[in-house]
């Protein structure tokens, strides 16, 4: 059985968001899978806890309207995936890079998967 992160596991039920502080106090969202593992993060902070949850309501929400890209990391040295609204801003991103470019967008149709059953279980962001 693989990860979260990419490959063969096809249930979806236990991903959970959960909220963070920064140093400077800023809130950002991460979403984990029931094994533990961070799938997405927020593409950035936010000034404020509900900022930061209605940003991450938004995204669970009309995710499916967004569209979504693999790229090469900034440095060419692996792949990462995003997900972007019609005006180019991104609303989730990989929490890692990956090697490869088909073990990314594994981990990014997972995600997608998760996204559509995040809060089914206990609402929204913890």
């Amino acid at each position: 059985m693989t990860g979260a992160d990419g490959g063969g596991r096809t249930d979806t039920a236990g991903a959970r968001c959960r909220i963070d502080t920064d140093g400077d106090g800023r809130f950002a969202w991460r979403m984990v899978a029931q094994n533990g593992r961070v799938v997405a993060v927020s593409p950035g902070a936010f000034g404020t806890y509900t900022d930061c949850r209605d940003a991450f309501e938004e995204l669970r929400k009309g995710f499916e309207e967004q569209a979504g890209a693999v790229q090469h990391t900034v440095s060419g040295n692996g792949w990462v995936w995003l997900l972007r609204r019609a005006d180019g801003r991104s609303t989730a991103v990989s929490a890692r890079a990956y090697e490869r470019h088909s073990t990314c967008l594994a981990a990014y149709e997972r995600f997608r998967k998760l996204l559509g059953r995040v809060g089914e279980d206990t609402g929204s962001c913890l």
